[in-house]
């Protein structure tokens, strides 16, 4: 079942000589469920297109459609809606509130739409990130894979369309790189989770169902791994 579609898409900057291609003309589908990996060197348009892709930015041209919704068909105000309410977000530098503990980091994106979180589902969720001990510190007081679990638990929280992750093991030392990915691995599989993952990490890539590669802004290699 197709979950998201990218239909020739396309980001410029600049004008004349000054006009730099980010991405030309991509287009892809991710099928429910699918932990894709986007990989490339350095300027390829990797975080470009994953912030298109979650709505933080506006294509030059093309589409992104979202369970059938065209995102860009939005106006501001409802586009920040979609935002909260239809992607996670997960940053390599965590992005936490200093002055919120873990479990008010966590729920913040549901409050901020005026919901009320489900106390039963935040416990389930603090049990899968281990931070049931640790739900009353402050970022300070966590190490920084705590600190990434629960930028982690704030983009599941909401039970999103799809999560966006941008570099999420780049601050975090081998050991913590691999339990963060093998807990993304375990939200994707037990929550059939839909995950796109930028990263610089063969390794990490290996892991996922799919591996899309970018350079200078175009698709250069689409293949499926053989996970068991």
């Amino acid at each position: 079942m197709e979950l998201m579609r990218i239909e020739n898409l396309c980001k410029t900057y600049g004008k004349g000589e000054n006009e730099v291609k980010a991405l030309d003309n991509v287009s892809f589908t991710v099928p429910k469920g699918q932990m894709l990996a986007v990989i490339g060197p350095s300027g390829s348009g990797k975080s470009t297109m994953l912030h298109i892709l979650g709505g933080v930015d506006r294509p030059t041209s093309g589409k992104v459609f979202l369970d059938e919704q065209d995102v860009f068909a939005q106006d501001n105000k409802n586009l920040a809606i979609f935002r909260r309410r239809q992607v996670g977000l997960i940053y390599q530098f965590y992005n936490l509130i200093p002055v919120l503990d873990a479990e008010e980091n966590i729920t913040l994106p549901l409050i901020m739409d005026g919901r009320k979180p489900d106390s039963k589902h935040l416990d389930e969720l603090l049990e899968l990130l281990q931070l049931k001990e640790r739900r009353h510190h402050l970022p300070s007081q966590l190490s920084g894979g705590q600190q990434q679990r629960v930028s982690i638990g704030r983009a599941l929280f909401t039970s999103p369309g799809v999560i966006l992750a941008d570099e999420p093991t780049g601050n975090l030392d081998s050991k913590n790189s691999a339990e963060i990915i093998k807990l993304l691995r375990k939200s994707n599989r037990d929550y059939e989770q839909t995950m796109i993952i930028i990263t610089h990490d063969e390794n990490i890539a290996l892991q996922c169902d799919r591996i899309i590669t970018l350079s200078d802004g175009k698709i250069v290699s689409d293949k499926l791994n053989d996970i068991k």
